[in-house]
């Protein structure tokens, strides 16, 4: 006997999904950020160089980039649950370890073995999304998660600070590596990788979810020719490269620029560092409410082509805006108005990916954040080596992260962000 879905009032089980997504996103930034604001200490006690806690600030990105494509593929093939659940217990022992590093050489291996963790984390989020959510709701909910995550790593600094007053930049490590495993404990026990498998959804909102919950099944058999021979696959690429490139700064070496380059204190630090990720998690938010509306009147196609070139078209100027700015509170303001132009790209990056990727979304968003944080590794790396070779002259590095904005204006135009790779 079939349900008659027309009188029944939808469940609102996907939202669920976005909740257990928004507080993941809030604990891996917290986790990785942490480090931003510990380094100057940890550089002291450890007897570490700027190019030694470049390296290590890139040693995270380099594994979380090797890894990401094996961590989207696992779960379009087993599915999010349990991969998530890997990748949050794995993370979470490795922020610990952090706190037992002796210097250089252990220090790196645990922030390498930190990155291959987490690596997978977003991909995997983003194919849950693909098959909890209705199409309408997938970038909107990118927006929300993208938000969080960067609200996360912005009220980081005082938390850092903050529990620096009880405890050593070890112990507050390890304080911060156990958080992860209540959010394993209640995702495992809720989640299912099928909506169709969840106890909590009826048949209303299953009809709302259309053919996404069909996504859910294995799919190992990834057509990695397509994605090869695609200009958007490469575009995307290069692209959130650009995105990624100056981001990484405000998570790395945004603390010891503010302390040496803008001479604050480290209260004022802890409260300057947090504009850069606040509103750029604004941008995140305008970017996934505005979209729709804009969409309607633009067509999907030109509505992500345009807020993600105005994206970095902005970021780049105000970049040099906040660099020729004297005053370090309205410089950071300028920089933080930068990289709420950087967010105005993200949900659209990853909502291109759930679009055009369809049931392989996990691999191909992947891919792309794969390219985010090989980035991630050369920024540090880069900007550690340009930092110490100079001198100490932070302007060379910054406005070397706003010449690579300019690149990433010049990438949307020509992606195609809404024909699916498969769709043949």
């Amino acid at each position: 006997m079939l349900t008659n879905t027309s009188s029944q009032t939808p469940t609102r089980a996907r939202y669920w999904v976005i909740v257990f997504a928004v507080t993941l996103a809030i604990l891996a930034y917290i986790d990785r950020v942490c480090i931003s604001m510990a380094a100057p200490i940890m550089s002291k006690d450890l007897g570490l160089s700027k190019k030694e806690m470049g390296t290590i600030f890139s040693a995270f990105a380099l594994a979380y980039a090797l890894f990401e494509i094996p961590g989207g593929w696992l779960g379009d093939y087993m599915g999010p649950r349990k991969v998530l659940m890997r990748i949050v217990l794995w993370w979470s022992a490795f922020t610990a370890a952090t706190g037992l590093a002796g210097g250089l050489s252990s220090l790196w291996i645990i922030r390498f073995l930190f990155g291959a963790g987490e690596a997978g984390c977003f991909p995997n989020l983003t194919k849950s999304f693909t098959t909890w959510l209705p199409v309408q709701e997938r970038v909107r909910a990118q927006g929300i998660m993208w938000t969080f995550a960067r609200w996360g790593g912005a009220f980081t600094p005082p938390l850092v600070l903050f529990v620096f007053k009880f405890m050593d930049w070890r112990s507050a490590f390890m304080l911060f590596g156990g958080i992860g495993l209540i959010w394993a404990f209640f995702f495992y026990n809720w989640y299912r990788d099928n909506p169709k498998d969840h106890k909590s959804i009826n048949a209303a909102e299953l009809a709302l979810l259309g053919d996404a919950a069909d996504m859910a099944g294995s799919h190992g058999n990834v057509p990695w020719a397509k994605l090869i021979r695609s200009r958007t696959v490469w575009l995307l690429w290069v692209q959130y490269f650009c995105l990624s490139f100056p981001w990484y700064f405000f998570i790395t070496w945004l603390p010891t620029y503010l302390k040496e380059a803008r001479h604050l204190e480290d209260a004022e630090v802890a409260t300057y560092a947090i504009l850069p990720l606040l509103l750029g998690g604004l941008g995140s938010l305008f970017c996934g409410l505005v979209s729709a509306p804009v969409a309607r009147v633009m067509g999907l196609k030109n509505a992500r082509r345009t807020l993600a070139t105005a994206g970095f078209l902005g970021a780049s100027v105000l970049l040099v805006v906040s660099i020729n700015t004297a005053n370090a509170l309205l410089a950071m303001i300028f920089m933080g108005l930068a990289s709420f132009c950087n967010d105005l790209v993200m949900p659209g990056s990853w909502g291109t990916c759930m679009d055009i990727g369809g049931k392989y979304a996990g691999t191909l968003s992947g891919s792309m954040n794969m390219m985010g944080n090989m980035a991630g590794f050369v920024a540090p790396t880069l900007g550690g080596y340009i930092i110490q070779e100079t001198g100490g002259n932070w302007n060379m590095f910054l406005y070397t992260m706003a010449g690579v904005y300019l690149v990433g204006t010049l990438c949307w135009p020509l992606i195609d962000p809404v024909t699916p790779i498969d769709h043949d």
